[in-house]
């Protein structure tokens, strides 16, 4: 047996993605691994499980392992944790608790000091600011129907089976959810349901579980009663933010009852008329279903900033406050209020004055959207007759449809791992081509750029053996996975040239650092291309290294085109995680180091008669777009949703203001000051 005593560096201790980066970790190894903390000791393989230790910044962790690759095991634990579990580290001597109490302190302070600017303060009442943003309406109370189990349990191989089925299809509908919020948002928020599944697959609760079963219970009531059991063991602990992890539990949860029940309308109805949510609570299930045409904001009783609701809504646009208190519960459905998710105030029957005065503000913003949405199919020409080519950002087939409703131009970036997550093989070839050809048909002639598998030690495939690696974001991930899988590698661009005899498709590579790597996978496509007898297509590279941009001018001659993802070469030139809580501020892709190797790469492809696209989030980016124009990016590549907004602002633009603001960009030294000239201008 091998032990260890550890202390856990990384700033919120072991909450829900750090817990997570453990229990991966020590998933992969065949050992038997425990963890404690204090007087408690846990299945380190068990999300819930570590959770429930409440595992502060600070405090020490005792980790004992037994088993065959024992000290393979120990190793990879101990480096993870030292390593901060993918979060920034601190110092020692800076206890979690005495800072969040701090925190707290000043909040308090600020909110008793300060009044929101243009609320009444009459009728007013307070709460925890959610989501920026300011909505007027209506309230509807959101009254959760109630899941009725029967107790009646058939035999327990039944029931077994019964309890299978489910877990199985909630798998596939977290994955959805999964491709949904990446789209819509980015991959931190879309890593909620990754935990989600997670809990789905916890060894933990499975055998609480099959152990009530076995006791002659029937696998609804089963369910029901070990996660509310698991949920009770999370809401009762200490650290707020891993108490506020039990919703994610009872989210699962319901998910997982509601198909043992036969339940197949979990939300209850909904106002046609748009107005502001009011709710106890509200799962991040129910968050991301909330329809943004009629759900202009939500008010919850309780609840955190931190919570996953609350990370959504933000992610998603839509104004909230929550932990408003159980007061928002007596309020009759609809009363008129204001909400401003950035105060965290909700006003009550605001004068006719106020209402007209934020109603007048909100419609001037509205008017501007509907005028954008219209000229959507319009070309995104500047006033001075530049033409930037706006695409989309996709990951399956009814995105494709939604894109071109949107005025997308093509598609800059199809995302195919969705065909390969969460599933115990591999899509064939004739799957993947089915789905590929489709995607084409839905895009009705217009240019589809297929990212080949991306894909790592930070997401692993059942059915493919890979080692476990220390820092998965410098390993084995990308075009090396599959060029080091060359059988997966070849059955996907099969799929790919066969589709390419519907439609327009272009093949592009995923995190390509030197040249060496772009020959072989061209070769391979090549190669492929000549026993198919398939149409030539064009092969383009991802920048998101950055030897690749520094290189730009050495690959471009053997490329047709650049696509630069931000979100990674940020990641990778500032040695920072962008999905990092306390460093998204930092992790900015407006750095000027970011805005030089992306000029770098727009100079080297132009020599050589290539172009340039952008598919980060920074392409989207309001105060970005004028410079990324500037820099003389000839392609962005957004969410479906910011396709009018884009293609609006690039029309009031002119180049020479563009390249103006790039060149003032480029000269700044840092983001933070990129940012402030851009709000200026």
């Amino acid at each position: 047996m091998k032990q260890l005593e550890l202390v856990i560096r990384n700033r919120t201790g072991l909450h829900a993605r750090p817990a997570r980066v453990f229990v991966d970790i020590a998933k992969q190894f065949q050992s038997s691994i425990r963890v404690g903390h204090k007087e408690k000791q846990v299945n380190a393989k068990s999300l819930i499980s570590v959770l429930t230790l409440g595992v502060e910044s600070g405090q020490r962790i005792f980790i004992d392992v037994e088993g065959a690759d024992e000290a393979a095991a120990i190793a990879a634990l101990e480096a993870a944790v030292w390593s901060g579990l993918g979060e920034e580290l601190v110092a020692l001597d800076e206890p979690r608790q005495q800072t969040a109490d701090k925190r707290q302190e000043t909040r308090d302070k600020r909110r008793e000091t300060e009044e929101p600017s243009g609320l009444p303060v009459s009728g007013l009442i307070r709460g925890v600011p959610g989501a920026p943003g300011l909505a007027i309406g209506p309230i509807h109370q959101f009254r959760r129907a109630e899941i009725v189990v029967q107790d009646h349990a058939g035999g327990v191989v039944e029931e077994q089976a019964r309890l299978s089925a489910a877990l199985d299809e909630a798998r596939e509908q977290l994955a959805a959810l999964h491709e949904q919020v990446l789209l819509r948002a980015a991959n931190a928020e879309a890593a909620i349901f990754e935990v989600h599944r997670e809990i789905l697959a916890d060894p933990d609760l499975l055998d609480l579980v099959r152990a009530k079963i076995e006791a002659q219970r029937g696998a609804a009531e089963a369910w029901q009663a070990a996660i509310a059991e698991r949920a009770a063991a999370l809401a009762g602990l200490r650290d707020p933010l891993l108490a506020e992890r039990a919703a994610d539990v009872r989210d699962v949860g319901e998910r997982v009852l509601r198909l043992l029940v036969g339940v197949d309308t979990p939300a209850p109805a909904l106002p046609d008329e748009p107005f502001i949510l009011v709710a106890y609570d509200l799962t991040p299930s129910e968050t991301v279903a909330l329809d943004p045409k009629r759900v202009l904001g939500f008010c919850t009783a309780v609840g955190g900033p931190n919570a996953h609701t609350a990370i959504l809504a933000r992610a998603l646009g839509l104004p909230a406050i929550v932990s408003a208190g159980a007061q928002v519960l007596d309020l009759a459905d609809r009363t008129e209020v204001i909400l401003d998710g950035q105060a965290g105030t909700l006003a009550i029957a605001p004068d006719a004055q106020e209402i007209a005065r934020f109603r007048a503000e909100i419609q001037n913003l509205h008017a501007r959207r509907v005028a954008a949405e219209h000229a959507a199919a319009d070309p995104a020409i500047t006033a001075d007759g530049h033409r930037v080519e706006i695409v989309a950002n996709i990951g399956g087939i009814a995105d494709a449809r939604r894109a071109v409703d949107a005025g997308a131009e093509g598609v800059g970036l199809l995302r195919t791992e969705f065909l390969f997550l969460d599933r115990g093989d591999a899509p064939t070839e004739d799957e993947q081509f089915a789905i590929y050809r489709e995607i084409v048909q839905a895009m009705d002639g217009r240019p589809i750029i297929v990212r080949t598998l991306d894909i790592g030690g930070d997401k692993p495939l059942p059915y493919l053996d890979l080692p476990a690696e220390e820092n998965p974001f410098l390993g084995e991930r990308g075009i090396r996975l599959c060029l080091a899988h060359p059988e997966l590698f070849r059955q996907q661009l099969r799929a790919i040239l066969r589709a390419a005899a519907y439609g327009p498709l272009r093949i592009m590579f995923p995190m390509i650092a030197d040249i060496a790597e772009l020959r072989a996978a061209r070769a391979i496509v090549d190669q492929i291309r000549a026993e198919l007898s398939a149409p030539a297509v064009d092969v383009g590279i991802m920048v998101e290294v950055p030897s690749a941009a520094l290189m730009a001018d050495v690959l471009a001659p053997e490329v047709d085109f650049f696509s630069i993802g931000t979100n990674d070469l940020t990641q990778y030139t500032l040695a920072m995680d962008r999905t990092h809580p306390n460093l998204a501020t930092k992790a900015d892709g407006l750095h000027p180091a970011v805005l030089r190797l992306i000029e770098r790469t727009v100079q080297g492809a132009h020599a050589a008669g290539k172009w340039v696209g952008v598919c980060g989030e920074l392409a989207a980016d309001s105060q970005a777009v004028p410079i990324l124009v500037g820099l003389g990016v000839d392609e962005l590549s957004i969410s479906v949703p910011a396709i009018p907004t884009v293609k609006a602002q690039i029309r009031a633009l002119t180049l020479a203001q563009c390249q103006a603001q790039a060149k003032r960009a480029l000269g700044r030294a840092s983001a933070t000051q990129v940012r402030e000239g851009a709000s200026s201008q």
